[in-house]
């Protein structure tokens, strides 16, 4: 009898001591891994079940057990954890991760991309491209949805009707403005893209408004003009060559002369590498190729994004007696004459380093 009581004071202590170390364990396990703190970004990809979740935290060094992950879930009867990426911290404790887990707190995935000013549309389709879920041909393809470009031209005054004309190549070429942005992430989708951009263009001529509007030349036409200066411009920081660079075309325009610029001849052709172009190239006949000498007046709409520098150019334009001009590409130095035959003489000299015809 007396043996039989010491048994069970002995089972009594071994079953309390158990239950106190397993509560022990229990209030360990939920703890955090680290007082101080570090920073993971996890990825739970679709698919993955509990036990490749626990896996993956411990990896991680956010969860001391991995067994214990799981017996945590069913203690609470959690079955609902979501797939996504997430910004954990290895101080948090179990219970705050699995609601991060399961609310699906996924962490912000806002994302900056950088329109340079020169690119044309297709490059900046590219870059939509490799930076958010859009494809190429969704960029190319929006521009052929004609509610969504009357809905452009309803809602900002310096979009007209001159967009639609059917040369056109890309109806927003020229409109978009360049600059670095920032978007909620990869599921923008492209009228959300071209609304920054379009409002950043806004904000840039909206000061110019009442002169564009008393202006000869319309917005697309200044724009062109902008987008022209803005490719034949090698040196960037020379500000006053976009004016003397746009000074010429008016003078060409104004005595019916083509502009016989080079850079429209390898927008007419699609082209986005830098080889040169051959006789036939430059003679070919389109909307665009102002090195045609039949081609008289601009090209059907802009060339290129445009930065505030070329637009100030178009808009505040100065006069001079200027017909030509001609870059060292090299260089970037650009030399301005008013006759054929001390551009002939200087293009000469730059035959070897320009190369082209």
């Amino acid at each position: 009898m007396k043996f039989i009581r010491k048994l069970t004071t002995i089972l009594i202590s071994l079953v309390l001591f158990l239950f106190g170390t397993t509560i022990l364990l229990y209030a360990s396990f939920l703890e955090p891994v680290s007082k101080t703190g570090e920073e993971k970004i996890v990825e739970v990809p679709q698919g993955t079940n509990s036990r490749e979740i626990g896996n993956i935290l411990y990896e991680n060094n956010l969860i001391k057990n991995k067994t214990f992950f799981l017996v945590y879930l069913r203690i609470n009867d959690i079955r609902d954890l979501k797939a996504g990426t997430y910004k954990l911290n290895t101080n948090m404790p179990l219970k705050k991760i699995v609601e991060s887990i399961r609310t699906g707190s996924i962490i912000d995935e806002t994302i900056k991309i950088t329109f340079k000013e020169g690119i044309n549309y297709r490059e900046l389709a590219r870059i939509i491209e490799n930076n958010t879920n859009n494809s190429y041909d969704d960029v190319l393809n929006i521009l052929n949805d004609t509610a969504y470009i009357d809905s452009l031209i309803n809602d900002y005054w310096f979009i007209t009707d001159e967009i639609k004309d059917k040369d056109i190549y890309y109806a927003l070429e020229g409109y978009l403005f360049p600059d670095t942005y920032e978007f909620k992430g990869k599921d923008v989708t492209i009228p959300e893209i071209f609304k920054k951009l379009l409002d950043k263009m806004d904000n840039v001529l909206t000061p110019y408004k009442e002169k564009i509007e008393s202006d000869k030349y319309s917005v697309h036409e200044l724009l062109t003009l902008a987008s022209i200066a803005e490719k034949e411009v090698t040196n960037k920081s020379d500000a006053s060559n976009r004016k003397k660079v746009i000074s010429v075309f008016i003078n060409r325009l104004n005595k019916k002369m083509a502009l016989g610029s080079d850079i429209t001849t390898r927008y007419s052709l699609k082209l986005d590498d830098t080889r040169p172009l051959t006789k036939s190239e430059y003679e070919s006949k389109n909307a665009y190729n102002t090195r045609n000498a039949s081609m008289l007046g601009l090209p059907a709409s802009p060339i290129c994004m445009v930065s505030s520098d070329s637009i100030e150019a178009s808009i505040e334009r100065i006069e001079t007696n200027y017909l030509y001009f001609i870059a060292n590409i090299q260089t970037g130095e650009t030399y301005f004459y008013e006759t054929s035959r001390e551009f002939e003489n200087k293009k000469a000299e730059l035959s070897k380093v320009n190369g082209g015809y």
